[in-house]
């Protein structure tokens, strides 16, 4: 686990917001006992994630596309080509939701603001070392030249209907 405790008390506020100010329909499926708590969901993404992350085209329209999602300090990171159609909406429309679902017993969703990360630049040192962690020396020569986002969550649900 990489999150600190104020990581982990933010994440908990940010999912209790959401909730809070979910619509009725989503309340009905979320019920408390299938909330996962911001613990839970830090345990349950550990490792490489599967995202379905959506950007938006110039024109309104939504683009859905797989991504590999990285959950670390409580919050999604994913990388993709520099000239990828999905960071090119990103640089000019930093817009995205996200859902990563694990078959019928795990669903997670963001909507939020996805900004550009250098893993080369000091500041994210332990971004970089989280991802040589995770992926292995292979990491170097295969995942460090990619563009890299964050996404930082304006709203995020995480239900889970088995016990995950």
């Amino acid at each position: 686990m990489h999150e600190t405790a104020e990581d982990l008390k933010n994440l908990q506020l940010l999912l209790n917001r959401s909730y809070e100010r979910a619509g009725s329909h989503l309340r009905e499926v979320v019920t408390p006992e299938r909330r996962v708590s911001a613990a839970r969901l830090i345990d349950l993404m550990a490792g490489v994630q599967v995202l379905a992350l959506a950007t938006v085209t110039a024109d309104g329209r939504p683009l859905i596309g797989a991504v590999d999602g990285l959950f670390y300090r409580a919050r999604f990171w994913f990388g993709s080509s520099p000239d990828s159609v999905r960071m090119r909406h990103l640089r000019t429309r930093p817009f995205v939701s996200v859902t990563h679902i694990r078959d019928q017993s795990l669903a997670v969703t963001v909507h939020g603001r996805a900004g550009m990360v250098d893993p080369e630049d000091p500041v994210h040192t332990g971004f970089r070392a989280f991802c040589l962690e995770t992926y292995g020396e292979d990491w170097e020569e295969l995942g460090a030249p990619a563009l890299y986002a964050r996404i930082e969550p304006a709203k995020m649900f995480a239900v889970a209907f088995d016990s995950v």
